[in-house]
């Protein structure tokens, strides 16, 4: 172990060593909130926030271990937003959690920042076993968070289910590189990628590794028909952990995604585009049909997950045509593009549903929502800005993010993928209908109670500035989408 093999793991260092210190500091901590703990926390977060979009903006690309970690302009960026998006969350759910009783310790804030490190660690893996340590790493922190309510039967129950079927995927995905190793002899992702290029593997051996592996990867992106666990998990754990799961974990399954499947098996793209053509469709159209019958908004949120993560698929699918990678960065940054665009609305739509959520009183109910606009008309106006973008309603990010993604396939020119393009077009015209529905309850409907809505501080200026960043993003989508653009060029490069 060298000097440029910690420098490459520093930041998921400084993690886990933090981690453990907050720990620690929470046994002498007596507030209700744990103020102390969330502090050293969020400024932990912070310095780790700079301190990996600082090595992003720098464009290295520097591995260690003997290979088995990378330090790339992807990996860290995806670090850094993947780390913004945790300090996001436990602003917004530590009210939440306080009112019911699930800050009794310091649990919650050390099980986010280990399930952050999982997330770093699948960022930057370079071979099969470290990937599969990360994916662990956040599984079963996700897992113990989903059932910090102890006190809550549905809440155990989803943490149950989630269990249960997280342990089935993760089965799926690692007899998949077990395969994998048995046809190559290697657990190295660059070694992999060179032995199957050879062409001296039995093509029916990698394509049975790769099913498995690909059903992994379709259950951690929420994909149909590997989805049953989403709407329950959403719906069961609590909401302040549903803003956790949903969000920060999508960047990690994306990078995984394009470690196992880019970077590792980009030979057998012909294979795995296939597969992931027929979870696309079926995420699509299961996605947004199911969630025009949820009254959930929670379980309406997870269907949404569902389609969303269809356009995502398509970003995925669409880099290599009749075998030449020539469209790969379009299609690749269009996919990351679209997955950062969807956790930044994602972040703003559960901020909202947090931000109503009383003791005793959960408003995740579509009609928990009704005439919100006459008690506050700012929270309404960013519930309504995220359920737009989510519908891919211009001028916001979500609009552009569909758009690079049905331009990667439409300039691809291959007649599926046009036909594919107009599908998912489809669709999001139904989507469109059920997230207008929730706008419509907040302008049109007479308001359950008169009570105005309060919230901290720290809760309404993060809430604003998330608001005011999905239109932003949406009118000036450039700068976002050039980091994601050259930092996937490095990656394929690398």
């Amino acid at each position: 172990m060298d000097n440029t093999s910690l420098a490459v793991v520093a930041p998921e260092i400084m993690l886990l060593v933090m981690a453990c210190v907050v720990a620690l500091v929470d046994l002498g901590v007596k507030s209700r909130l744990r103020t102390v703990t969330y502090w050293l926390t969020m400024i932990t977060l912070a310095v780790i926030a700079w301190y990996t979009g600082d090595l992003a903006a720098r464009g290295d690309t520097v591995y260690g271990f003997n290979h088995m970690v990378v330090s790339d302009a992807m990996a860290n960026w995806l670090k850094c937003f993947a780390t913004i998006s945790m300090m996001v969350c436990l602003v917004y759910g530590r009210p939440y959690a306080g009112d019911r009783d699930m800050l009794r310790g310091g649990e919650m804030f050390t099980l986010a920042m280990f399930a952050l490190l999982g997330i770093f660690v699948m960022c930057s893996g370079q071979h099969f076993l470290v990937l599969y340590l990360g994916l662990e790493l956040l599984t079963l922190s996700s897992y113990a968070l989903v059932a910090l309510r102890r006190d809550h039967t549905v809440s155990t129950e989803a943490a149950m289910k989630y269990f249960v079927l997280g342990a089935m995927a993760s089965g799926f995905l690692l007899y998949g590189l077990s395969m994998m190793y048995g046809a190559t002899g290697s657990l190295d992702v660059a070694t992999v990628f060179k032995t199957i290029a050879t062409g001296q593997v039995k093509h029916n051996v990698l394509v049975f590794g790769l099913v498995f592996i690909v059903a992994g990867l379709a259950f951690k992106l929420g994909a149909a028909p590997f989805h049953m666990w989403i709407p329950d998990v959403y719906q069961g754990a609590p909401t302040a952990v549903t803003i956790m799961i949903g969000t920060a974990p999508e960047l990690a399954a994306f990078a995984i995604a394009i470690r196992l499947l880019v970077e590792g098996m980009l030979p057998l793209a012909i294979d795995w585009q296939q597969m992931l053509v027929v979870l696309a469709v079926a995420s699509l159209f299961l996605g947004n049909l199911a969630a025009i019958a949820q009254s959930n908004l929670k379980r309406m949120l997870a269907y949404s997950t569902i389609g969303q993560m269809g356009f995502v698929l398509l970003g995925l699918l669409s880099g290599v045509i009749h075998g030449d990678p020539v469209f790969a960065r379009n299609a690749y940054s269009s996919a990351m593009f679209y997955i950062v665009s969807y956790v930044l609305t994602t972040l703003g739509s559960f901020g909202v549903i947090l931000l109503l959520a009383r003791e005793g009183f959960e408003s995740d109910e579509v009609a928990d929502l009704a005439g919100l606009n006459q008690r506050s008309p700012l929270y309404a106006a960013i519930m309504s800005i995220c359920l737009f973008s989510l519908a891919g309603i211009p001028p916001l990010v979500g609009f552009y993010a569909k758009l690079a993604v049905l331009q990667a396939l439409v300039v691809a020119g291959s007649p599926l993928y046009i036909g594919l393009a107009i599908f998912a077009v489809l669709m999001s015209l139904v989507a469109a209908f059920y997230y207008i529905r929730v706008v419509k309850v907040m302008y049109f409907d007479a308001p359950i109670t008169a009570t105005t809505v309060a919230a901290p501080i720290d809760v309404r200026v993060v809430l604003t500035i998330n608001g005011a960043l999905v239109l932003i993003l949406g009118i000036l989508p450039g700068g976002l989408m050039t980091l994601c653009a050259q930092a996937i060029v490095k990656m394929l490069s690398s």
